[in-house]
């Protein structure tokens, strides 16, 4: 089975695929990123008593706008009219941060880069925002959960696989 590069055109040059010719059908995509802070840092987020403010509000207002602006700064991503954004946070209760970015679209391509990009921007903005009292964060296992829609169908991440 030859494998075809869809951001190469015939001569090896980079285009962006066309998707003209695609049917606009429903399109989700979630991602996750952990955050991985010290104990006191974790208490200090859920008491807001970091300088910077709330770590947590302004991230996802960090994550939403990093979904938007995806096809600003992944080069063959197709600019979206993005229907849905939506930015969770889960913690074990003493040291880590589970981010969760869901985004949703009616169209012809896929959100699977604005949902990685929207949860990785969350984790970026918890560490700018706690720097000053914890440099030893660690942003880690940043990947794709799951993805419907389209020709390709759904997707749900499995560790085995």
């Amino acid at each position: 089975m030859k494998k075809t590069f869809t951001h190469l055109d015939e001569k090896g040059a980079s285009r962006m695929v066309d998707v003209s010719a695609k049917n606009e059908t429903e399109r989700v995509a979630v991602a996750q990123a952990s955050v991985l802070t010290g104990p006191e840092t974790l208490a200090a987020i859920h008491d807001r008593k970091l300088p910077k403010g709330n770590v947590l509000e302004v991230a996802r207002v960090a994550g939403i706008l990093a979904a938007k602006q995806t096809s600003s700064l992944i080069p063959m991503c197709h600019p979206l009219n993005i229907t849905s954004v939506k930015i969770d946070f889960t913690d074990n209760g003493k040291d880590n941060i589970y981010i969760r970015a869901e985004v949703k679209i009616v169209g012809k391509t896929g959100v699977e880069m604005e949902a990685m990009t929207a949860a990785t921007v969350c984790a970026l903005t918890i560490y700018d925002m706690c720097k000053s009292v914890d440099k030893g964060i660690v942003i880690e296992d940043v990947h794709l959960i799951s993805k419907s829609g389209g020709k390709s169908g759904n997707f749900i991440f499995n560790k085995e696989d």
